[in-house]
């Protein structure tokens, strides 16, 4: 889930909606307005229709706060949340990094059901304090019930439901093999969604469609699982390897001093979208396509690469050193394809020694995959 329109931020955290978010909201919209209709008789056409979406509302909110609730852990722990987006399950936080430790892990992801749990009593009490307003009461008693039920089925043991990180973080902390707890993890995810999917599949087969979301849900959860063993499978890979093995020292550099005219014509003349901005092979920026395009083209011949550069202090970059699986986590996070390579740090000048790309790392994943499978047991 890297993708979505952005309707805000909330802690400083850019809050998504992915476009099939906007598919679950009309059908729960539109199945709250019915099924209050059916309940309440006396109501008007258009208070079915406005309490069936303040409750659609309030109750995605109330997915909002979850993931918040993991998010906010998170940050206590300096993991960085990139964004939360809501979508056609649910909704989900994307961290940078993975929990270094196994309470971490814990905590992080008990958040969640704990948050849910809280929402349930709240609505609980307000469905009892409002007991004499049907329409507050009536959408508070639904917000108490699947504010519970999303707590307890996020307790679920498997992979990437809360309850599977909280059994992975378990396994872990007994084990201290988190490869292991992974892929313990991730086993229980794949008995849930294809219980789940055999659940939808007999109603299906007994003519009786209304149980067809479980098995979509099931689907889902079983995707999720498996790409959390093969991201295992990855940082496995890409053990033991760093920036400086992956890296090219083939790395497109200009000056500063360079007009935007030229800059243009070098573009066109290699085909590369992004150049490193160096003076005496220090690091001081980096140029693209895009910051060129913000420049009206009459004034290319009138201003130089410097003037319109993202400066060094903006620039992700990494050490020679720098573990490969952590760096490949940092451009998917950072949503970039290729990283300069330097030796020394921002405070005496960062010399240029090369620039790794994700094409490089995921070459040397593919080729390290193809010679495991070909090696012969022993």
């Amino acid at each position: 889930m890297r993708r979505g329109l952005q309707i805000g931020k909330i802690l400083g955290i850019p809050i998504l909606l992915d476009p099939s978010w906007l598919i679950i909201f009309g059908l729960l919209t539109y199945l709250l307005s019915t099924s209050f209709a059916e309940k309440y008789p006396q109501w008007s056409n258009s208070q079915h229709w406005v309490v069936g979406t303040f409750t659609s509302l309030l109750f995605f909110g109330s997915v909002l706060f979850h993931e918040l609730s993991h998010s906010v852990v998170a940050r206590h722990y300096k993991i960085r949340v990139i964004s939360i987006t809501l979508f056609i399950f649910g909704g989900v936080a994307r961290i940078g990094r993975d929990p270094s430790k196994a309470v971490q892990e814990f905590n992080i992801a008990i958040a969640g059901p704990i948050a849910s749990f809280v929402l349930a009593a709240a609505f609980l009490g307000l469905s009892t304090v409002f007991s004499f307003d049907e329409k507050v009461a009536a959408l508070a008693t639904y917000l108490a019930g699947t504010n519970f039920i999303l707590g307890l089925f996020n307790l679920a043991p498997g992979f990437p439901l809360d309850g599977g990180r909280i059994f992975r973080a378990i396994v872990w902390g007994i084990t201290r093999d988190f490869s292991k707890a992974t892929r313990a993890a991730g086993t229980g995810g794949k008995l849930i969604a294809f219980g789940l999917m055999a659940y939808c599949l007999w109603f299906v087969l007994h003519g009786d469609w209304s149980r067809v979301w479980y098995g979509l849900i099931g689907y889902y959860l079983l995707g999720a699982a498996n790409d959390s063993v093969m991201q295992l499978a990855v940082r496995e890979t890409l053990r033991g390897l760093s920036a400086a093995d992956v890296m090219s020292q083939e790395v497109p550099i200009i000056s500063g001093s360079l007009s935007l005219e030229d800059y243009g014509a070098e573009v066109l003349r290699t085909g590369r979208r992004y150049h490193l901005v160096v003076t005496d092979d220090r690091l001081v920026g980096l140029m693209n396509v895009q910051a060129l395009h913000a420049v009206p083209r009459e004034e290319w011949e009138h201003n130089s690469v410097q003037s319109v550069m993202l400066p060094r202090e903006r620039i992700l970059w990494a050490s020679q050193d720098e573990p490969l699986q952590r760096l490949l986590e940092r451009l998917f996070a950072a949503d970039i394809n290729q990283m300069p390579v330097v030796s020394g740090s921002q405070d005496d000048g960062a010399h240029v020694v090369g620039m790794v790309s994700r094409d490089a790392i995921l070459r040397v994943i593919q080729a390290r995959s193809e010679l495991r499978h070909a090696t012969p047991n022993k």
